[in-house]
């Protein structure tokens, strides 16, 4: 019988039988290795150097300015009359932009005091009053009012209760690139620095290092500034001890809170657990 295998038919296998090759295999692999290595480096030259498209493009040293501005259009929207305070900005650093790069993000707020009950009524008039390419409104949820606003540039604005008779306006970059950093807003010190003091002196607190200040742009022109000493400590009653200051009476008077104005600023103090402190403020004209 012949040993020729004949057409159609598979060779024999076996152990002796010869292992066939696979380069098509280990070809396939390197091209999907360098493939995605590609991508990931595309990745990084275009959140590096193209233009910006989405939110993790832009950096920010960009999305820092509008958050500061977002501010002030939050503070002349709440009014000249408003009990607000500028809150200092928080730069959290350590978010993960993309699995190639780290990144940070900007807060920025405004707190308003208002009588117990009105915090709806504030919301309402602030939405009213913000920019309406923002598409600010209110909407009512589980835990209360809730004001949301687009401020552009992928900056998020947020409004809602922060306990009775406050209300806490918050702006949010999200996390970005970190660029140059985040060139924060500076004025110079004004009327509030001295009517902070007066508020200090009347309650009797020690001498203070320079309070902190924080600024934000009015959108018609101008700065709206807060000077702020934290850890108030005081054994004598706001009402009676910053009652004498309060030449039109107080604009606000709490278990823990004491608000007045004297000309176009307005002084707040509290000794509220969560943030006892006394500020100064100078609101958008």
């Amino acid at each position: 019988m012949s040993g020729a295998v004949q057409a159609g038919f598979a060779p024999p296998t076996g152990p002796d039988a010869p292992v066939p090759a696979r380069p098509r295999r280990r070809w396939l692999l390197v091209a999907t290795v360098a493939w995605a290595l590609l991508l990931a480096l595309l990745t990084w030259l275009s959140v590096r150097d193209d233009p910006p498209t989405v939110r993790e493009q832009r950096s920010l040293a960009e999305a820092g300015p509008r958050a500061d501005r977002a501010t002030g259009e939050l503070a002349a929207a709440a009014g000249p009359s408003a009990l607000l305070e500028l809150t200092p900005p928080q730069l959290d650093r350590g978010c993960r932009v993309t699995p190639f790069a780290d990144g940070a993000a900007l807060t920025r707020g405004v707190e308003v005091a208002v009588a117990e009950g009105g915090e709806r009524e504030l919301l309402d008039r602030i939405a009213e009053r913000l920019p309406a390419r923002w598409r600010a409104g209110v909407r009512l949820t589980p835990d209360g009012p809730r004001l949301r606003a687009d401020a552009g540039e992928f900056v998020a604005v947020d409004g809602r209760p922060a306990g009775d008779g406050r209300i806490r306006l918050t702006v949010r970059t999200g996390c970005r690139p970190l660029g140059d950093g985040y060139p924060s807003v500076s004025a110079p010190a004004g009327a509030e620095t001295a009517a902070l003091a007066d508020a200090l002196r009347a309650l009797g607190q020690p001498a203070q290092a320079a309070p902190h200040l924080v600024s934000a742009p009015c959108p018609g022109g101008g700065v709206a500034r807060t000077a702020r000493v934290d850890g108030l400590t005081t054994s004598t009653g706001l009402a009676v001890a910053l009652g004498p200051l309060a030449t039109g009476g107080p604009a606000l008077e709490t278990a823990d809170t004491y608000a007045y104005r004297t000309g176009p600023l307005t002084v707040l103090a509290t000794t509220a657990v969560e943030s006892p402190r006394v500020s100064a403020t100078a609101p958008c004209a």
